[in-house]
């Protein structure tokens, strides 16, 4: 079996947008005509310089060799060019084309990917949501009440939530996040924060986990009073308190506070996740799987955490075939704890592809069809390019003052 040829798609995400601005999708075909489909999250750069950037990668090392060489393939692109370290960019080029590796093994085998990565361990997959606006309400206002910025109606969406079966909603409320984090946190940022902590458990009681997101915005001693603010309500995790660069700095939050630690949607291959696990920086990894390196890199990591009774909750805000890979890992990975999902998997974000993720209760069942069980849908992706200039996300340019 050979690779043969690469197409990319970059598809713009159309309203509510949940998971970003675009996607960037990939196809491989075999001499033999098995095709294989990947994701790339990559927000460093422009799309389109991205899929050129895998278009060199397939060239030069993937294009007439076996996709089971899946190691090889792996080391020869990580360790190109003299780098043998953990590049984002290069990182999220390389998940894609693993994956879709993974997909044209798996229709080989005629077996799902997670048969090949261990077997079958969970018949279903807890899942969890942010909280989004209500049905309609699709783009609040920002200087009006809404969900973001309201703790009564993040409640009311959390109700609506668990009533849908979901047992685990996720909110950031805690302030903007900028290229000068990390900060302290603004009196105003603590009180909203535990605002919804309060309004929310009181609203949904024990029915469902609180899931407290950040995006490393704080210094430690900022952490620290913003877990102190939050331990009252028991929340399942607090997510990235400080900026990724340094775990140590992590681990001293960790320590503080009696809430589990998440961390790891920004981190790629099992180095720096390994320097996360040695320092005690978390106890929930949440690898993405289109940025971490691919499926059998985050085995690997998956593998690593067992051994510091840490769990995995994949991490997801991208396209849906990320989505797909993730539920793959979820599944053959004992120490899995919980998947990241765009609601119930049933909007626009799907329509992407001609398979649909199965979500019953709260839960995701994992397919049973061949490879990842996704397949793009060629004409919808043709009726949504994006022609934007904008990344896939962006932070706030300036620094937050109290």
């Amino acid at each position: 079996m050979r690779l043969e040829k690469l197409e990319t798609f970059v598809v713009a995400n159309p309203p509510p947008r949940h998971g970003g601005r675009y996607f960037i999708f990939l196809r491989l075909t075999t001499a033999c005509g098995i095709t294989g489909v990947g994701e790339i999250y990559n927000a460093t750069f422009g799309p389109n310089l991205c899929t050129a950037m895998a278009h060199d990668v397939f060239e030069r090392q993937f294009a007439g060799r076996d996709p089971h060489h899946i190691e090889r393939l792996w080391r020869q692109t990580y360790g190109a060019g003299f780098t043998m370290r953990p590049d984002v960019t290069v990182m999220g080029v390389l998940s894609g084309l693993e994956m879709a590796c993974w997909d044209i093994i798996g229709k080989a085998a005629d077996q799902p990917v997670y048969q090949l990565l261990g077997g079958k361990v969970h018949d279903r997959l807890r899942s969890y949501t942010y909280l989004y606006p209500a049905e309609g309400d699709v783009y609040p206002d920002p200087d009006e009440p809404n969900v973001y910025n309201d703790a009564d109606i993040a409640a009311e969406a959390a109700v609506r939530a668990v009533e849908q079966g979901f047992t685990a909603v996720k909110f950031d409320p805690a302030g903007p996040y900028t290229v000068y984090d990390g900060h302290q946190p603004r009196l105003s940022d603590l009180d909203l924060s535990e605002a919804y902590c309060r309004q929310i458990r009181s609203a949904v009681g024990d029915k469902a986990d609180l899931l407290f997101g950040t995006h490393g915005q704080f210094t430690v001693s900022g952490a620290k009073r913003m877990a102190r603010r939050l331990e009252a309500y028991d929340p399942l995790w607090f997510e990235e308190p400080i900026p990724p660069e340094n775990p140590a700095d992590m681990a001293e939050v960790a320590r503080y506070t009696a809430i589990p630690v998440a961390a790891g949607e920004r981190l790629c291959t099992k180095h720096e996740f390994a320097r996360l696990l040695e320092a005690g920086a978390a106890s929930i990894l949440q690898m993405n799987l289109g940025r971490v390196g691919g499926l059998l890199e985050a085995k690997k990591i998956a593998s690593m955490a067992e051994t510091r009774q840490a769990q995995i909750a994949p991490h997801l805000y991208c396209g849906p075939v990320v989505a797909a890979a993730n539920i793959q890992i979820a599944t053959c990975s004992p120490n899995f704890l919980i998947l990241e999902s765009i609601g119930r998997f049933d909007g626009p974000f799907m329509d992407f592809l001609t398979t649909p993720i199965s979500w019953e209760a709260g839960f995701v069942l994992p397919p049973v069809s061949p490879g990842l069980g996704a397949e793009l849908n060629d004409a919808v992706i043709a009726a949504h390019p994006y022609t934007g200039k904008e990344l896939h996300l962006n932070m706030v340019a300036e620094p937050v003052n109290p």
